[in-house]
């Protein structure tokens, strides 16, 4: 209030912008498994997906054949898009992001749909998102990493023990065995007394 309002020299200068302001939306196509409840949900029917079925050969022999959905089109109309979120929302994989990104301006109303691969360009804009409260819960996803690299560092350490036991052992065996100069062992000395009694 106190303060005079400053203009931002765009395009000069680039606004500061909300770490997660609302730009366009970014496709982690990795994570997209074309379940389609982005699609479904959207209120404008903005999104376009294009999938097929390939055949998964078996892991094991006398598996079944498995059928997985593989993404061909990924497209958002963003002459339609009314950046509510709810895609983002609904996605159960974390394959939609919102990215800061905000130029995309175009002449021509047909060239607003943007297809998966500059929506993946898109999703290398998207900011690391805040971290937890020093209070919050680990993520389920980071407490099972955790525990299963804890189980593996266990398992190594008791190998490594093991291994540590069994080399004095050895040791011992083998100096019990042979004694130096080439001399009989005390086991084969007495065998050889008693059998000389």
């Amino acid at each position: 209030m106190t303060r005079r309002s400053v203009t931002e020299h765009y395009p000069d200068a680039q606004p500061e912008l909300p770490p997660r302001s609302r730009g366009v939306i970014g496709l982690f196509e990795e994570n997209c498994t074309v379940c389609m409840l982005c699609a479904r949900e959207c209120p404008d029917w903005c999104i376009y997906i294009d999938s097929h079925k390939e055949t998964v050969p078996p892991a094991a022999p006398g598996g079944r054949e498995r059928s997985r959905n593989v993404l061909d089109r990924f497209a958002i109309d963003f002459a339609l898009c009314m950046y509510c979120g709810i895609c983002i929302e609904v996605c159960p994989f974390d394959a939609l992001f919102w990215s800061p990104e905000f130029e995309y301006a175009e002449t021509d109303i047909h060239e607003l749909t943007h297809e998966r691969d500059k929506l993946r360009e898109w999703m290398w804009t998207v900011p690391e998102p805040p971290p937890l409260d020093d209070a919050a819960e680990e993520a389920k996803e980071l407490a099972a990493a955790r525990k299963s690299a804890d189980k593996a560092a266990q398992a190594a350490e008791a190998d490594r023990l093991a291994a540590h036991r069994e080399q004095p052992a050895q040791e011992t065996a083998q100096e019990t065995a042979e004694e130096p100069g080439g001399k009989p062992t005390r086991g084969s000395g007495q065998d050889a007394q008693g059998g000389a009694e």
